[in-house]
């Protein structure tokens, strides 16, 4: 990576990227395919920097993309908007690490902000930068659904197997679909990750950087690898942390998250609420503690509870256990509390209350949703016999449901969405620096089988698992084994020759426990 100081130096490795990026910038949508050069009204134009919020070190930009990366000249233009953190340490600086969000439906603009706060010695040696996706935030954003019509979409019981409560999902999962394409029009087709990281490797040009330090989690792990494929030489490194199985279509990976997140749900936190049954009363044995839970979902669902604007019903109570799942020291004690405080409705404090609209209520949002149905559907082909997937979603929802029952509902969206000019993009790791890989074995989001199969898939990479525990998103976790590992190869290039594991940290104890 090269390195620039002062206002007078960037300016004239400016000038000069962005004169080589009319001739560079814009790559193949596959090996095979043939180049073609960056139009020059979106490959001259000047990031006008500016604070992101008043007083932030934070500074955001807009940028200029076609909406069709492959027919530049057809449809208005759309609008990304990108962030950075300049290096602290300009006389260490190594060049630019950017960033993506997951999700799909993530927004990225603070995430430079956290790396930074986080890790000072990556802040001092890379400008981090990151950006809204196209469809996401203060981009130009996907539309599919008010806000009444998201609460209906997540509305019942997704395990009621009746014929009117399939018949109604799949109604809903066709509206989705219909509103996404009444409501988003012609952008709809170009939401997709191929098209994402050639606004990225625009973002890279007209910041005047050669090649790029990549770090990404979760989906980001999906856009890495597609920029790693698409553009290989304008990879320096690159770090993916909690992995879609990106070999693969996201149906094929979203199979495997049934299995995963009850494998998370029932080994890890049912085990853990059962050992603090003196703090919160729940059951002694993992078999109680299931009997405990299965009665409140039958209960939500002859009687819902409403916590401020949001009524709980069961979808809602599935829903508090999924978000939880990701992070182990703030989510099994908040779903605990949660729990508790549903166990005494009548007689809760209004801080019970409030925790329990948080951790039922405030998952997934209109916003989210229409950029990940945008993203999923469009990628990769979809099954869309949605007689498949009643007897799929039926399957699942019976051995696997906390993610299993919703899984007609998720599908059939795509099954309805329009045909999408996506190309396929087949990941290799040809032509790349070592690439380092992160997972943890439980993890209930990106399951660990899917990570070994985007492993094989990306040769020469590197896979550092995190045995023992299942959180989502491994790095600056507080997982100092995983922290080195990683902060080794970003500073000094050192990745590992091999294979490795590091050990997750405890579960959390919480308040009151005996010693």
């Amino acid at each position: 990576m090269f390195t620039f100081g002062k206002s007078s130096r960037r300016a004239a490795v400016a000038a000069s990227a962005l004169v080589a990026a009319v001739a560079a910038t814009a790559l193949p949508a596959s090996p095979a395919q043939a180049r073609s050069s960056v139009p020059a009204r979106y490959a001259g134009q000047k990031l006008d920097w500016r604070a992101c919020e008043e007083g932030s070190s934070l500074e955001c930009a807009t940028m200029t993309v076609p909406r069709d990366w492959h027919h530049p000249g057809a449809g208005a233009d759309i609008s990304v908007e990108v962030s950075r953190h300049r290096a602290s340490d300009p006389g260490k600086r190594r060049g630019v690490l950017m960033m993506a969000a997951g999700g799909p439906g993530g927004s990225g603009l603070a995430r430079p902000g956290e790396v930074v706060r986080r890790s000072p010695a990556v802040g001092a040696a890379y400008d981090v930068v990151s950006f809204d996706q196209r469809g996401v935030g203060r981009s130009t954003r996907a539309v599919c659904q008010t806000d009444a019509e998201f609460t209906d979409f997540l509305a019942g019981d997704y395990r009621d197997r009746s014929p009117a409560a399939i018949d109604a999902v799949l109604r809903k999962s066709r509206a989705f679909a219909e509103g996404c394409k009444a409501r988003t029009g012609d952008l709809l087709p170009y939401l997709n990750t191929e098209q994402t990281v050639r606004d990225m490797d625009l973002f890279r040009s007209l910041l005047g950087a050669p090649r790029i330090a990549y770090y990404g989690a979760s989906y980001a792990t999906m856009i890495g690898a597609y920029y790693a494929t698409l553009f290989p030489q304008r990879v320096e490194r690159a770090v993916l942390d909690s992995n879609i199985a990106f070999d693969g279509t996201w149906e094929e990976f979203m199979k495997g998250q049934p299995k995963s997140f009850q494998r998370r749900f029932e080994q890890d936190f049912l085990p853990w609420l059962a050992k603090y049954d003196d703090v919160y009363h729940y059951g002694r044995t993992v078999e109680e503690v299931k009997a405990a839970w299965e009665r409140r979902r039958a209960a939500l669902r002859e009687h819902p509870v409403t916590a401020g604007s949001v009524v709980i019903g069961p979808n809602q109570f599935d829903n508090g256990a999924i978000r939880t799942m990701y992070n182990a020291k703030d989510g099994f004690p908040a779903l605990a509390r949660g729990l508790v405080a549903l166990d005494h409705w009548d007689a809760a404090a209004p801080a019970e209350k409030q925790l329990v609209g948080k951790v039922f209520g405030e998952y997934l949002s209109p916003e989210f949703l229409a950029e990940y149905f945008s993203v999923t559907c469009n990628d990769t082909p979809w099954t869309r016999d949605t007689g498949h997937w009643v007897r799929q979603g039926g399957k699942d929802a019976r051995d696997l449901p906390l993610i299993g029952a919703r899984e007609l509902a998720f599908a059939s969206v795509c099954a309805a969405w329009p045909a999408s000019p996506a190309p396929a993009v087949k990941v290799t790791g040809k032509g790349l620096p070592t690439t380092l890989m992160l997972n943890s074995e439980h993890d209930p989001a990106t399951h660990y089988e899917g990570a070994l199969r985007a492993h094989r898939a990306l040769r020469g990479s590197r896979l550092v698992t995190v045995t023992g525990g299942g959180d989502h998103g491994a790095y600056l976790s507080g997982n100092t084994c995983v922290d080195g590992v990683v902060e080794s190869y970003l500073l000094d290039g050192k990745a590992p020759e091999r294979d490795m594991s590091c050990a997750a940290g405890p579960l959390p104890v919480p308040e009151g426990a005996a010693k």
